[in-house]
Order: C-alpha cells, then structure tokens, then sequence
C-alpha cells in the first residue's frame, strides 16, 4: 500500500465487513490499524476483504515484511525489467522491419501504421508483464463502478491496442509500472529514514553478577542491573556510571556532535556510543522501556498523525478527480461533435486527460515531506509527534518559557541559610531538607545537596503532599511542616518581620527565598540562585531572527528575583508569581492575543499551561514524565538552541510542502492543456505523473539533510 486510492479501496471493502468500527491507514509504513468486535468478525475476515480489494495482508510486528525484502516484491521488479526487454525488443526489430529509426517509427505508429505481428508480440508480452499485477487492482475497481487508475490505464491500455497504437500501450504499461516502483521506492526511503534512527541500539548486555559476567538480550535487562560497557561499544540501557569514566557519543539521542563526559553518577542513554574508557553502568530502566525505545515509539506514532496539509489534499483531491473526468468526456465529444473532429483521435486525448489525473504525485508528496522532516529533526534531537505539530510551528508569532530549568540551568545552589524561629541553623536546615527529600523540584534537590555537604542528616517525611505552584508540606515527627514561596508563606499567615528586607536584597540579586514553616510559624528559609543558560540570550536572539515576534517569560518567582534573572535576556514580557492555573491562562491570553504560542516548560507546575499552547515543547533529558507527556515536541538535550533550529526546519518544511503541491499541480495542468489542443500521448501523461512523483519524492527527501540554521 503506498498511494491514497489503494486507502480508498481498501475502505470500500473493510466497510462491507460486519463489525469493524474504525479505519486508520500510514502510507508511509504500509500499515493499516483496524478496531473491530472480536465477536462479530475476525483476523481472517479482515484479511480476506484486502485479498478481495487486489492486496495482501498479514499481522503488524516489528521486523515484519516492511523491514525485509519479500519474495513477490523481486518478482515485481523483474517484471517490469522484463517488460523494458520486451518493449526494447519490438522498438528495435520494429525500426530494423521499417528500415528507419525510433523517431520515424513513433511517427508512423501515430499514423495507424500496423506493426509487423512479431512486434506485436513483443509489446503484448510487455504490456502482460507490467500490468498483470495491477490488474486485479483494476478489476476491482471496475466491478465496483469506482474508477481508479488501475482501472484508467487498463481501460487506455486497452483503447491504445483497439486503436493499433501498440507501442503506445507497451510504453504506457511499462511506464506506469516504472511510477509504481516509484511510488513504492519512496514509500520505503521515508521508511527507511524512520527505522535506521535508532537501528544502532545493541541487541545484547553484559551483566556483572558478582565475581563473574555474562550476555543476555539488552531487552531483558531490569532495574538495578550493573551492565559492563567496553571502550567501543555501545551502551544497552538507560542508567547510571557507578565506576569508571569515559566520553560518550550521545548524538544518538540528543544530537550533539561532540562526545560528553562521563564519571561516577552521570546518566547515560541505550545506544549511545562508549568512546573511550571502560565503564559500569547501574540500569535505571527495564531495558524494553528505555529512552532510544520510547523515541523510536514517538516517530513511528508521529508518522500515523495526519496533517492539515494532508487532510486539506484529500478534500481537494475529492472534487479534482471528478472534475478532471468531466474534462476528459469534454475532450473526446466537443471537437468530434462540434468542430468536426475524428472520434478515434479525441478519444485518444481523453484517455490521456484520465491519466494525467492520477492524484499519486500530490498525495505522497505531503507525507513523504514529513516524513524526512520528522526524521531529520530526530537525529538533532528533537522528537516532534506529529507533523501537524510541526506544521504549527512554521505558524508560530510567539514563544512562552518557564523560568527555571528552561532559561536558567536547572541547577541552583544555596546562597544563604537562616535560621527564622529555631536558634541551631543545623536544626532549621534539617526540618528543610526533611520537607524536600521526596520534592522533584530543582530547588528540593539543591537543598538536600546543601544539607549533605554540611553533614546535616534529617527524618523521613510522611503524608508527603505537594501543592503544584506553592511548595510543599509534610509530617515530619510530630509535627506538620510546610516549605514553599510567596503564596505559601501568605496562605499560612506567616510573619517575616525583621528579615523582608535582607530577602528583598537578596531578590534584588536574583535569589529565589524559601521558606520553611510550622502553622503560621516560619521557622527557617534558604536563598538560593539559578544562573541563566549560556547559551539562553544568542538562542532568543536567534529566535526573533527566525521571526518568532514576541517571547515571554513566566515564573512563581518574586517579582524581583526573576527581573534579576533575564536582566540580561532579549525577552519582550515577564511575568512572575504566577500559580499553574495562573499561568495557564496567561498562555491562554497569548493564543488570543497572537495566533499560534508555544510554551517551552521542564515540570510538573508546567503541564497545565502546556496543555493551552498551540505546541507544548518539553525541554532537557531532566525534563519530567508529565511534561514529556504533555508535550507535542520534546528536546532531548538541555540546549536552546534547539528551538531556533526547530523553526527553522519547521518553515523549510512547510515551503517544500507548498513546492510540491505546486509541482505537482503545474505539471498536470500543463499536460491538460496539452491534450485540450491534441497534442498529448498516454506515454508522455505517464511519464509526467512519473516524473512529478519522482521530483516530489526526491524534494522531500531533501529534508533529511536538516539545516543547522
């Protein structure tokens, strides 16, 4: 399956069985998904309504038939070689019969001249090798009464061969088996762009088990495994380096060019490459749920969703190929009936106008296209999961961001420690830490780092709660403890009195305040600072060079603090203290306001406002499941620079679109004006549907070599 009127017929037949409910058909992988009632049909029934449509069907799995050569697969490649033999054959002993050359010989040919029997032998052995297997396609179609192209070559084939135009009819079965190849070739490039990305995933381990190792496949690998990984080699599993270190090539997963380094305690990724030293690594996925699996899993689904440049072809395809038919009865009855014409010449240019619309060349053109761009932008690192996603991005006028872990690093660091309602620092930092053990925010974390470098040990927390936007709050022995920002310390009614003005200082230099509390007590707080992204200010910079008109910044930080965060940053709008559902409406008002708004975020308070945006961007490998869910783009390195390539792409992708649609129309309505005038031939329609086949096919490849802009 690798053109839109194949979906078609296979539609008409699926519809008739009793109990399938839903249809959904990827070109590109050949792939057809069906939900039906176990109780009222069957695999078996299914398969037997695509035999019926003129098609074969099996069962999907990885590996399956689309991934290896097939024996009927080489047996329709020689048979169109075989038909270029045959038809070269009859050219030649034709021209050697007649005396003159190829030229003279098409020249009689379109004169009614009778070619030798021999000859003609030879171009009906070519005809039969190149359109027997299409023609149960035809058949199909026919007892339908629902012509497709299977059905309009047969039929000018046929008239071709009627009229005595033989080598008219060898060349129009040859060359519309050529396009087929065509079609299929490029059904299988873009495949294939899909499935090498991530093919260098090895398929086996090695697993230490004490004093000894041993291999098992990659895929059985489980949680808290320790995997041995040799200089060369490629890593099996998502973990951790427990000893050793070496630089890694993770261009794999996050398209960076340049080997990273890696020691005790770095993550590494499956199917990144050890360059160098020897390591060992901790598993810290189930080696089938590893980051290059889920990736591979985020393409392929890409690929099923279709585009709104693919759905508005199918509509305009729904009034073209009828309009085109009533071109053609045009054409074969107006100059016989009123100009005085000859029928069997006009019939001739109808059957050409009938080829020429085949709709093939502007069906595939969309989703080859984004195809390769998906593709593409995966091997850089950004998974995009589907080409819709991308296609709104080329419409993109505005950019929102979190504060920290998208603009800033991610990777704050304790400035000051105090001590507000207990008089031992140490105790106050260890009711913090207590309260942030089980937090996933970057803050959390650097406070625990902080209590450990200081030798502070704490108690475990129960009754753990935290409260999206405002902290968090917990049992911690006896007591119930809060920590959290500004609209924390408000709700509990907490007193900072004798301390507003060293936080507001602190603010004034960039620093995010804590506080950590009891009832309406407010017991001990932490200054912490985040720095910006280096690469944060050239990256906005870069963005409104690509025409991104407005970037905007928003955080639950302190209005102070987060003014003395993109200090230095080219951001057009900040606004701060902002709740989830606060900042899910701001991106609400931004789609209101300009059209089409991203919104970059890293976390769980940021899914919310993900879910408002025209495109949610996850950004970082540090990224949370949440936001990866939620997100319809993700960036697998921490790298904004990602973003001004993604637009970039996303707006090549959309002109090459527009270049192959127009392409493909152009050509067309050339060749109808052709034949409106009596100047066309069948071979010369069919190779025009070839060649803009083959120029959209190629143009969208082009795709695959993403720009780096």
């Amino acid at each position: 399956m690798d053109c839109a009127e194949e979906v078609s017929l296979l539609r008409r037949e699926l519809s008739k069985v009793t109990g399938v409910y839903e249809l959904r058909f990827d070109v590109i992988q050949a792939r057809m998904s069906v939900e039906f009632d176990p109780a009222r049909t069957s695999i078996e029934a299914i398969q037997s309504a695509v035999t019926a449509a003129g098609l074969g069907a099996e069962p999907w799995t990885t590996g399956g038939p689309m991934d290896r050569p097939l024996p009927w697969q080489a047996l329709r490649r020689g048979l169109v070689w075989a038909s270029l033999a045959f038809l070269a054959a009859g050219v030649v002993l034709q021209s050697i019969l007649n005396g003159g050359g190829v030229l003279e010989l098409m020249a009689h040919q379109s004169h009614g001249h009778a070619p030798h029997p021999a000859v003609v032998g030879l171009f009906g052995l070519a005809i039969v090798t190149c359109f027997a297997p299409f023609a149960r396609k035809a058949w199909v179609s026919l007892r339908s009464v629902r012509p497709d192209m299977n059905l309009l070559v047969g039929i000018s084939i046929t008239g071709a061969c009627i009229l005595g135009e033989w080598i008219e009819g060898a060349s129009l079965a040859f060359l519309f088996a050529l396009a087929a190849r065509i079609e299929g070739w490029s059904a299988s490039r873009a495949r294939q762009a899909v499935s090498g990305l991530f093919s260098s995933a090895p398929s086996e381990a090695v697993v230490i088990h004490g004093d000894h190792q041993h291999r098992v496949p990659a895929d059985r690998v489980k949680v808290g495994d320790r995997v041995a990984v040799r200089p060369g080699e490629r890593i099996p599993c998502d973990g951790e380096v427990v000893t050793g270190e070496s630089y890694v090539d993770q261009s794999l997963i996050t398209g960076e060019s340049v080997p990273v380094p890696k020691q005790a305690g770095s993550a590494v990724y499956a199917g990144t490459l050890n360059a160098s030293g020897y390591l060992e690594v901790k598993a810290t996925r189930e080696g089938t749920d590893t980051t290059v699996s889920r990736m591979l899993r985020m393409v392929t689904e890409s690929t099923q969703r279709r585009t709104q440049a693919e759905l508005f072809i199918e509509r305009f395809v729904r009034w073209y190929t009828p309009s085109v038919f009533a071109v053609a009865f045009l054409v074969i009855g107006i100059p016989p009936l009123l100009l005085g014409g000859e029928w069997s010449h006009w019939f001739y240019q109808g059957m050409v106008v009938l080829l020429i619309s085949c709709p093939c060349a502007l069906v595939i053109s969309t989703p080859v296209t984004m195809v390769s761009a998906l593709a593409s932008a995966a091997r850089r690192g950004v998974l995009v999961k589907g080409g819709g996603f991308l296609e709104e991005t080329a419409r993109l006028k505005a950019i929102v961001f979190d504060k920290t872990g998208v603009l800033t690093t991610g990777e704050p660091r304790v400035e000051g420690l105090f001590a507000l309602g207990e008089a031992d620092p140490d105790r106050a930092l260890a009711r913090l830490a207590s309260l942030e053990s089980r937090s996933e925010h970057p803050l959390g974390r650097a406070i625990l780092k902080y209590a450990g470098q200081r030798g502070v040990s704490y108690d475990a927390p129960t009754e753990f709660e935290a409260m999206a936007g405002q902290g968090v709050q917990a049992a911690v022995g006896e007591a119930v403890l809060w920590a959290g920002g500004p609209s924390m310390i408000e709700s509990h009614g907490a007193s900072l009195a004798g301390h507003k003005a060293a936080f507001a200082e602190l603010e004034q230099r960039g620093c995010t305040v804590v506080v950590c509390g009891r009832e309406s007590e407010a017991l001990a707080a932490v200054a912490l600072s985040d720095q910006a992204r280096p690469e944060a200010a050239q990256a906005l910079r870069s963005l409104r060079q690509a025409g991104i008109g407005r970037t905007v910044v928003l955080t639950g930080d302190s209005e102070a603090a987060a003014r003395a965060m993109v200090r230095d940053l080219p951001v057009d709008e900040l606004r701060a203290g902002l709740l989830p559902g606060q900042k899910a409406e701001a991106v609400a008002e931004f789609r209101r306001r300009y059209g089409s708004v991203a919104m970059v975020g890293d976390g769980y308070n940021d899914a919310q406002a993900m879910t408002e945006a025209s495109v949610a961007i996850a950004l970082g490998p540090h990224a949370t499941d949440l936001a990866v869910e939620s997100a319809d783009i993700v960036l697998m390195t921490a790298d904004l620079n990602r973003l001004p390539f993604l637009v970039h792409h996303a707006r090549r992708a959309s002109r090459v679109i527009k270049q192959n649609v127009a392409a493909a129309l152009g050509l067309k309505l050339i060749f109808l004006a052709a034949a409106a005038t009596g100047s066309a031939t069948l071979w010369m329609a069919v190779m025009a549907d070839m060649g803009a086949t083959l120029l959209v096919t190629l143009n969208g490849l082009r795709l695959l070599r993403a720009k780096e802009d």
